[in-house]
């Protein structure tokens, strides 16, 4: 199943970004100076990512079993069943009102940063919408598109290709989410939720927003598409209805065993 929630670019844009970026080595190698460049590159690029993590480690609230244990549960369980050997050390950090969330890897140690934003879902009824988010992020990991982006890095920086993959990624991710949470609804709200806000979210009327997508057009909401890493949020949410037609996508055993909503959630 894993393989048929792939979504179909994602395998052809990685393969084509590979060759690309392996003749780009090869070149830089044979140029000797080039070599120098990689190396320093990299550095650079650890080091500075380094410190963006020991900051949130600093200052973030990492989830644990003492700490938000029913939401750490609720991420072993998915993690367990997507594979994943090690639960990712989970953090939240303050937002000034951003919804997002990421992962990243750093040093062979897997991440999640949840915004404060958007953890906070756990105190309006929410918690599957939530479950989503750490769902996808969670597919970032399994799929290991941050250890894939850094081998292609050459092909990244080619206009419209790289994003072209990042977000055939994006789709792949939020299939993987909404198959494993065995909620399609709750994923949709999930992304409905960053376009409107966490408040007015359930209030969108979904076929008009879709419809939206399609009146839309013109040169430069074309341009924007093609130069973003992630879809147009429309696009996302027509992806995942598609799929409910398609009741195979759907059928994983919901996690009953580490409801949310089971116990009210708190820190220790």
């Amino acid at each position: 199943m894993q393989n048929q929630l792939v979504h179909q670019n994602e395998k052809s844009y990685f393969a084509i970004s590979v060759v690309i970026s392996v003749i780009i080595y090869l070149f830089l190698i044979i140029s000797i100076v080039g070599i120098f460049y990689i190396i320093l590159g990299a550095l650079f690029s650890i080091f500075f990512h380094g410190i963006m993590m020991g900051h949130i480690r600093n200052n973030g609230v990492k989830i644990t079993k003492q700490q938000f244990g029913i939401i750490y549960n609720r991420v072993e369980s998915l993690s367990r069943q997507m594979g994943i050997r090690e639960v990712p050390d989970i953090f939240v950090v303050q937002s000034d009102g951003m919804l997002n969330a990421f992962a990243t890897r750093l040093l062979g140690r897997n991440f999640i940063v949840l915004y404060s934003e958007i953890f906070d879902l756990i105190e309006s009824n929410a918690e599957e919408e939530l479950t989503f988010v750490i769902a996808h992020e969670l597919a970032h990991i399994q799929r290991r598109h941050i250890t894939k982006h850094w081998l292609i890095l050459p092909a990244m920086w080619i206009p419209f290709l790289g994003n072209a993959y990042s977000r055939a990624c994006e789709y792949t991710c939020d299939r993987f989410a909404a198959y494993y949470t065995g909620n399609p609804e709750a994923a949709m709200n999930g992304l409905t939720l960053l376009a409107i806000g966490k408040v007015l979210y359930k209030k969108v009327h979904r076929a008009e927003y879709l419809q939206q997508s399609r009146s839309e057009t013109g040169f430069f909401t074309w341009l924007s598409h093609v130069l973003s890493s992630h879809p147009p949020l429309p696009l996302r949410i027509l992806e995942l209805e598609r799929l409910t037609k398609y009741p195979q996508f759907y059928t994983y055993a919901p996690l009953a065993d580490t409801a949310i909503d089971a116990q009210p959630v708190s820190g220790i």
